[in-house]
Formats: structure tokens, sequence, C-alpha cells
């Protein structure tokens, strides 16, 4: 029988593991929101910011808080690098052509790390303030699953404010609502997107860094599994809205690390449970817990 202390030890681990789900799923989000287009690329991106966190503390023996910085960076640069040539030259074409574009994109993307890294699995470099073990009452967890869901809420809130209080987040809410009006007024909509999707990479990033500590095996398919789950966390929520993915992220986490504590025999259909929620959403709320319904315009 499940004691209580057990319980806040898989319910913490949760929280943990939904955080880092919701830090991925806003980059999905915040592209849809803008350009009604799931970037399949996300995840992807999000396994560069591993290998780039390797070189830098690896290969080129740079101390944590310099690394961090530059990997971020480099992730940065790789998602506006990404907008610019793979989606930017489509922006008039029709969404189908956009979102073969960004399958295109993930596909190179894995290959070009197996060309570059091989399929061999690389150990990320161990970042010693977030393996310190913290322990709470009777329960234990290492630093950086702890400090996880503290830096969600913080970037959430961030977030938050650009979007509603900053004139780039009124342009960004503007080029959501109507791509066509906002153009006419005037609004940059290429800077728009470039930074939306600079902040989906720092994310991302973000993301990587924590996961990576968590899960310290980097390899060329790693995003792939994440990403299709961080997109079922955005469709939860509600695709689009910010809030959502957070809360989208964190049922995710929690529900699969629940599975595996109550129901141990069904451990090897864990990754199985985020579609089945998936399917369960878009048969009973297909605009998700916070979406909006939203009408395509012909």
């Amino acid at each position: 029988m499940m004691t209580f202390d057990i319980f806040m030890q898989h319910f913490a681990n949760g929280i943990s593991l939904g955080s880092l789900y919701a830090l991925i799923a806003i980059g999905y989000t915040m592209v849809y929101g803008i350009l009604r287009l799931i970037n399949f690329a996300h995840g992807d991106i999000f396994m560069m910011a591993g290998y780039f966190m390797i070189f830098a503390m690896i290969n080129f023996s740079l101390p944590w808080f310099i690394a961090i910085p530059i990997v971020i960076i480099l992730t940065v640069v790789l998602g506006v690098v990404t907008e610019r040539f793979a989606y930017r030259p489509l922006r008039d074409a029709p969404r189908m052509s956009i979102m073969i574009s960004a399958i295109g994109v993930s596909f190179l993307l894995e290959n070009l790390a197996t060309y570059l890294f091989t399929g061999v699995p690389r150990g990320f470099p161990q970042l010693s303030a977030l393996a310190k073990i913290v322990t709470m009452g009777k329960v234990s967890l290492p630093m950086g699953s702890l400090v996880t869901p503290i830096v969600t809420v913080v970037l959430l809130i961030i977030l938050l404010y650009i979007v509603n209080k900053t004139k780039i987040g009124m342009a960004m809410r503007a080029v959501s609502k109507d791509f066509e009006t906002a153009r006419l007024m005037g609004i940059k909509i290429d800077k728009v997107i470039a930074i939306t999707f600079a902040i989906g990479s720092f994310l991302a990033a973000v993301g990587g860094i924590f996961w990576g500590t968590k899960y310290p095996s980097i390899y060329p398919l790693m995003g792939v599994m994440p990403g299709l789950k961080c997109f079922v966390a955005a469709v939860f929520g509600g695709i689009g809205s910010i809030p959502g993915a957070v809360l989208g992220g964190l049922v995710l986490g929690l529900g699969e690390t629940m599975l595996v504590a109550f129901l141990p025999t069904l451990t090897g259909y864990r990754d199985a449970f985020a579609f089945i929620l998936l399917i369960v959403m878009l048969l009973v709320k297909p605009t998700g817990l916070l979406g909006e319904k939203i009408t395509d315009k012909v």
C-alpha cells in the first residue's frame, strides 16, 4: 500500500517532469498561435541544445556558468535560422507546404546530428549544482528537479508580461488574430515571427539543459518522443494558449508518473499515456482546456 511519503515523492517527480514538458510545449503553442503551424522541428532543436552543452563543457572545457549562456545563444540562433530559411520563403504558400517543410527540417536536424555526432549516445556533462540531493521531510530530489518548476513559473510570468504588456507582445497578439490586417497596419511580420521563434528556442534550450541533467543520455533521436509529448501537452492545454501549454505539461508529467507509481505493470506503456490523453481530449473538448475556438479563413 502506498504511503503518503511515497505519494509525495512521486508527486514531486511528476511536477518536475511536467515542468520540463511545459517548457518545450510553450515553444509549440507560441509558433502555432502566430503561424497556425506545428513546428515539428522544435523537439530536434531541443536535442541540439543537448549536444551544444556537451561540446561546450566537455570538448571545450568551459565552466557551466559560461557554457549555459553560450548554449542558449546557439540554440536561439539555430531556431531563428530555421525560421529564416525553411519557413519564411513559404510565408504565403499553402499551410500544407509549410508543414511539409517543418517535417523536412526535423529529419534534416536528426540526420545532420547523426552524421556529425554519430548515433552513439553521449553522456551529458554533470552539473554539480543541479545534481546535489535535497531532502525535505522524507522526499528527496536532485536540485535540478527542484529548480525546474521554479524556473518554469518564473519564465511563464516573464513571458506573459512580454505578451500582454509590451509593444512586441501586442504585435504578436495582433499577428495571431489577423495576419494580413497586422501587415497592413504596419507591423513587421517577419520580425515578430523571428522573435517568436527565438523565444521558443530559448525555452527549448533551457528545457534541454534540465532534461540532460535528469536523463543524461544525448543521441540524435532523443527529441522525437519528448517533442511529440510536448505537442500533446500543448493540444491538451489548448494549442495557442501559453498557460494552457504549462497546464498540459504538468498534467502529462503527473499522469505519466502516477501511472507508473500506481500501476507498475503498465510501465512499458507510459509513452502511450500521452496519446490516449490526446485522443480523449480531441473527442471531449477539441480546443483543449484553455483553448479558444478558431475558425480557419478560406
